[in-house]
């Protein structure tokens, strides 16, 4: 199974018929990055996976599952380098201050 590429996320959409609605889901990216079905050479912001429990579905969520436990942990060291830096400025800042009386 492959990971959702960076930025997708599952989005459900309203499908209406001639006399019911139905609910589809959809994987959807910030840029146009899926190959179109439509038409060849095209790509497409949506890959369309179909109603909910459906083998496509269910990959779906897999995929931005694994993307986001990817992405979260890139997050969470990204905070905390940008905490550090923000301490060891002030600690430099003090020691000049200090160093000046």
């Amino acid at each position: 199974m492959s990971v959702a590429p960076t930025g997708c996320h599952l989005a459900l959409y309203q499908a209406r018929g001639q006399y019911k609605t139905y609910w589809y889901y959809k994987l959807q990216a910030k840029e146009a990055i899926f190959p179109s079905k439509k038409e060849s050479g095209k790509f497409s912001r949506y890959q369309h996976l179909g109603a909910a429990g459906t083998e496509s579905h269910v990959n779906g969520v897999m995929m931005v599952i694994k993307r986001n436990q990817i992405d979260e942990p890139q997050k969470s060291i990204d905070s905390l380098r940008d905490s550090w830096s923000d301490l060891y400025s002030d600690l430099e800042e003090k020691k000049k201050f200090s160093s000046r009386f």
